[in-house]
């Protein structure tokens, strides 16, 4: 899958953030991040026991993605969904077995043997 990178953005290096700060950091409204709470299931912040929302950096990197795949990419919210599950599925993949590792280092030797005859 392609990697669609957001712009960089300098996040403070905090635990949890209330959605004012959120609101600050991404340049969205509140009710943006309300509503992509809504459509998005990869953004979950925290309760308080008050209900207010505090936000992990992980949600708003993730925010920052979803605005870039929807202003600067012009994603479809559904589109943008899913790329996400694409991702998701990516980082999911379990890592190659040792047996699979040494057969392509297996492979690597034979074709460096053939470069170097």
């Amino acid at each position: 899958m392609a990697d669609i990178s957001p712009p960089r953005r300098n996040i403070p290096d905090k635990l949890y953030f209330r959605i004012g700060e959120v609101t600050a950091i991404t340049d969205l409204a509140a009710y943006v991040l309300r509503f992509w709470e809504s459509e998005f299931p990869d953004i979950n912040p925290k309760r308080t026991e008050s209900g207010q929302r505090l936000y992990r950096k992980s949600d708003i990197e993730i925010i920052l993605l979803i605005k870039h795949l929807l202003y600067d990419k012009k994603f479809t919210i559904q589109g943008a969904k899913q790329y996400l599950r694409g991702i998701n599925r990516d980082k999911k993949k379990p890592p190659p077995s040792n047996d699979a590792i040494k057969e392509i280092e297996n492979e690597l030797r034979v074709i460096k043997n053939l470069l170097n005859d």
